[in-house]
């Protein structure tokens, strides 16, 4: 292969610039909204659960659209399919912006989301194609992956003072100005690309069935806690999930041209990094979600002063998404990906030891040791789902990712908000038995009384955090399932037989 010139080479580094862009802009538009839903419950005089499905309706829709824009994006065109996304969105957050009431605001997120999804697939095929050099490449969707973290910290922190100085609409219509800066870098720096496989037809049957099953587990994932795990609405969500998923596998295994190639499955290097990612993201996401309610609820902070706890950790992560980069070719990439994920596992364990006591530091060091651990593994990760699978078809590879990832933090707040719910009930039951009250001052008994549920919640905060800890870390050994005849050095790597 041909040595790139200086121009190439900035160009190319440009072309990762205008993608973060776009991918910041869409993670930091998730977060912020929901520091907004205050006002918003209030401007529209609706309750706090039905503002719930401001975020719900985002986070369906979000889901069962990743797939298909990877897929059209490898056919009709990458850079087509990511302005197009980036223009609804942009559409989508003006509408927003002026949404009148419940159902405007839901119908208008409902079109950011299905726009902002095309964003993942398309951008990571288009630095999978942009930089061709396997070390390079990991680097640069390392330095992509962190910009998830980036936004979701830099949400409390831009949307506080946003939505204090200028009201809950500037959230939305903020997007307007970065949009279109990102369009324009789009339009001068992207190039197009297609698959070398072009489709007659577009798998449309295959497309709606998977919809329709993603559509009831992630509402079920999302509602579950609070319809009930066995209610009548879950058993439904749950019928139609298996059912419209089977229906969606017999299509696809007869389908020419699928939606999702069934065959990524039979590579054991894909399957296997997926099941590391998904562990990964469910630990993390089904645990790390409640740091921020701890801190607010039980250490007395507000929006912004927790964002600042997050800081340090985008920094880390930042750091040792590029220090992983930087292995590629040196260590082994399923070593780098196991180190980094026990380190991960380890942080997030270092949370069962707070309590109401607890300071800054305590809650920012083991936040930056996991961190660390997210982001030395970023690119390997990233990089493997890239490499394993044809050009032609890494667009849909990794919107699968993407998919994979939703669904696994999805996983993580239903699985971990139950055990934090149940833990706090089995807590109180069990502090309630063991405790006595020498006394007859009925303010004191209040005060007894009411240590009880406080110790209780503590407790299940730290058993939550020792239970993803402890998945996250036996979920590093997964890593050492991805075997490689040959390191990833360029661009594609071999399963070993």
């Amino acid at each position: 292969m041909a040595e790139l010139t200086e121009q190439q080479k900035k160009l190319q580094w440009m072309v990762l610039l205008t993608v973060i862009v776009g991918t910041f802009l869409g993670r930091l538009d998730q977060t912020i909204v929901n520091l907004a839903l205050p006002k918003i419950i209030n401007d529209f005089g609706i309750t706090v659960s039905s503002a719930g499905w401001i975020a719900t309706a985002y986070i369906l829709a979000n889901a069962v659209f990743v797939p298909i824009w990877g897929k059209l994006g490898d056919t009709i065109g990458r850079k087509k399919v990511y302005m197009l996304g980036f223009s609804i969105f942009i559409l989508g957050s003006v509408l927003a912006g002026f949404a009148w009431n419940l159902n405007s605001m839901i119908a208008f997120r409902i079109i950011q989301a299905i726009a902002g999804s095309a964003d993942y697939p398309t951008a990571m095929a288009i630095i999978a194609v942009t930089f061709t050099e396997g070390e390079e490449r990991a680097k640069a969707l390392g330095l992509w992956s962190a910009s998830f973290a980036a936004a979701s910290v830099f949400g409390p922190l831009i949307g506080g003072p946003l939505i204090d100085n200028f009201g809950w609409r500037s959230v939305f219509l903020v997007n307007l100005p970065v949009g279109v800066v990102g369009m324009i870098m789009a339009m001068a720096y992207i190039n197009e690309s297609v698959s070398e496989k072009q489709d007659a037809k577009f798998d449309w049957w295959g497309a709606i069935t998977l919809g329709i099953s993603l559509s009831t587990l992630v509402l079920v994932l999302d509602k579950g806690l609070d319809w009930g795990w066995l209610s009548f609405n879950s058993f439904i969500s749950y019928a139609i999930t298996i059912i419209f998923g089977y229906i969606f596998i017999r299509i696809e295994t007869k389908n020419p041209e699928p939606i999702v190639d069934l065959k990524f499955f039979k590579n054991k290097i894909f399957v296997n990094a997926l099941v590391n990612n998904f562990i990964v993201f469910m630990g993390m996401m089904g645990s790390i979600f409640l740091v921020p309610v701890f801190v607010q609820t039980f250490l007395g902070y507000d929006a912004s002063q927790t964002g600042y706890l997050f800081m340090p950790m985008v920094a880390v992560m930042m750091v040792a998404a590029a220090i992983g980069g930087n292995l590629t070719g040196k260590i082994k990439s399923r070593d780098v990906i196991f180190i980094s994920t026990f380190i991960a596992g380890l942080g997030i364990y270092l949370f069962s030891s707070i309590d109401v006591r607890s300071n800054a530091l305590d809650i920012i060091w083991p936040m930056s040791i996991m961190a660390f651990g997210m982001g030395l593994g970023m690119a390997q990760r990233t990089n493997i789902i890239a490499s394993a699978v044809p050009t032609h078809e890494v667009g849909i590879a990794s919107s699968v990712l993407a998919l994979v990832r939703n669904i696994a933090g999805a996983f993580g707040i239903a699985i971990f908000g139950t055990i934090l719910n149940n833990t706090i009930t089995a807590k109180v039951l069990e502090i309630s038995e063991q405790s006595k009250f020498h006394g007859t001052s009925a303010l004191a008994y209040a005060q007894f009384a009411s240590l009880i549920p406080l110790k209780a919640q503590i407790l299940a905060y730290r058993h939550v955090f020792v239970v993803a800890g402890f998945v996250v870390m036996a979920g590093s050994f997964t890593a050492l399932w991805i075997k490689i005849n040959k390191e990833i050095t360029g661009v594609k790597v071999h399963v070993e037989a």
